[in-house]
């Protein structure tokens, strides 16, 4: 009677055990990264991001997205009212992805894709 109890003991030891010791093993929190949302025109000012403008463009981080600015002082605008000039950059966009769907696609003839 000893030994079929030995047995599943053993048993429970060896497969229920570790089991419950990594269930309450701490999980890390894995780094989110922010999406970038790639928008040419700072929402904010109207104008065109450029390295070359004299003015140094920023990103700013706002609900898990990156927006691009055209320089440090548009973040405190931006971050008055977020939703206009994150809906304001996100339409950018938009309408930058439906103008690459509808334009021609080159001189391939026809059948032939890129």
């Amino acid at each position: 009677m000893k030994l079929p109890a030995l047995i599943l003991g053993a048993a429970i030891v060896l497969t229920g055990m570790p089991q419950a010791a990594q269930a309450q093993a701490p999980v890390e929190e894995q780094a989110v990264k922010p999406v970038q949302v790639g928008n040419k025109i700072c929402p904010v000012s109207g104008e065109k991001i450029a390295a070359d403008s004299g003015m140094a463009p920023v990103t700013y981080e706002y609900q898990g997205k990156s927006y691009n600015l055209c320089c440090q002082g548009c973040i405190s605008l931006f971050q008055a009212d977020p939703e206009k000039y994150s809906a304001i950059a996100d339409l950018e966009v938009m309408k930058d992805k439906e103008q690459a769907q509808d334009a021609p696609k080159g001189n391939m003839p026809m059948g032939h894709q890129m």
